[in-house]
C-alpha cells in the first residue's frame, strides 16, 4: 500500500481511511504526527518543526479543522482522531505480540494507564513506561534503545512530542511511534472522553474547551483564521 497525499497549507496528509491508516502504519514503522490547525500554525513559525511534519512516515488529519479545510479544497478524507488511533495500534502490536512503550502525562496518570490498557486489552506488552516531567530526553531516550519496543506513544503534548519522536526515529528505525497529547489521562480515566455525539460531530475540541475554558485562547483565533487561510487558498489554486 502507497501513501496517497493530499496538500493543505503547503503539508502533506496521507488520504487513508482509518484501517489503512493502523495497517500501513503497522507494517511501515516510523513516526506518525497526528496534525491539527495549531500544529500547522506551529509550524508556519518554526522551520524544524515544519520539516519534521514533512519527514514524517504518516500524517493524519485529527483536528476537525483538517478535515473542514481539506474539503474545502475538494478532498473526501475523514478525520482520525489519534486517541482511537493510538488505541487501535496498541491492540494491532498487542495481537502480533509486539511490545509497547509509554512516555507522558503525570507519573499517577501514566501508571494508571499502563493499568487500564493491561487490564482491558488481551496480551498488550508494556515493557516500558515513563512520566512526562523529565528535563533530561537523554536518559529516557537512551532507557527505550535498551528496551528496544515496537511501539511507541509519547504524550508530551505538540511541539515537544514530535521533537521528541523524531529524535526517537534516528535511534530506533525500526519502530513506530506517535504523539498523541492528552490521550493518557483519558485512559488513566481521570478525563473524560466527549460523549459520543461530540465525537461524531468532530466537536470534541468544543467539549473541551467548555470543560476547560483555559483551551479558549489556544484554539481561537487559530481555528477561524486556518480555515480563512484555507479558503484563501482554494480561490488562489484555482
Amino acid at each position: 500500500m502507497d501513501r496517497d497525499l493530499v496538500k493543505i497549507s503547503g503539508y502533506g496528509v496521507d488520504s487513508f481511511t482509518f484501517d489503512q491508516a493502523v495497517d500501513y502504519a503497522y507494517s511501515h514503522g516510523g513516526q506518525i504526527v497526528t496534525i491539527n490547525p495549531e500544529m500547522i500554525e506551529t509550524a508556519s513559525k518554526n522551520p524544524e518543526f515544519a520539516q519534521i511534519i514533512s519527514e514524517s512516515d504518516l500524517v493524519v488529519p485529527d483536528g476537525i479543522g483538517v478535515e473542514i479545510g481539506l474539503k474545502l479544497l475538494g478532498y473526501n478524507v475523514k478525520r482520525i482522531p489519534g486517541i482511537e488511533l493510538g488505541k487501535a495500534l496498541i491492540v494491532k502490536f498487542s495481537k502480533e505480540n509486539k511490545t509497547i512503550a509509554l512516555v507522558g502525562a503525570k507519573s499517577e496518570v501514566v501508571e494508571l494507564a499502563v493499568k487500564n490498557l493491561k487490564n482491558e486489552i488481551e496480551n498488550v506488552n508494556i515493557v516500558y513506561f515513563h512520566d512526562g516531567y523529565f528535563t533530561d530526553d537523554e536518559s529516557i531516550l537512551n532507557d527505550l534503545v535498551n528496551a528496544n519496543p515496537d511501539l511507541v506513544l509519547v504524550a508530551l503534548g505538540s511541539p515537544k512530542q514530535e521533537f521528541f519522536n523524531a529524535e526517537l526515529k534516528k535511534r530506533l528505525p525500526n519502530a513506530l511511534m506517535i504523539g498523541l497529547g492528552g490521550s493518557f489521562d483519558v485512559w488513566a480515566g481521570v478525563v473524560e472522553r466527549a460523549p459520543k455525539i461530540y465525537q461524531k460531530m468532530g466537536l470534541e475540541w468544543l467539549y473541551r474547551t467548555i470543560k476547560e475554558p483555559k483551551r479558549f485562547k489556544r484554539i481561537f483565533p487559530t481555528l477561524p483564521l486556518f480555515i480563512l487561510k484555507v479558503l484563501k487558498e482554494r480561490l488562489f489554486n484555482k
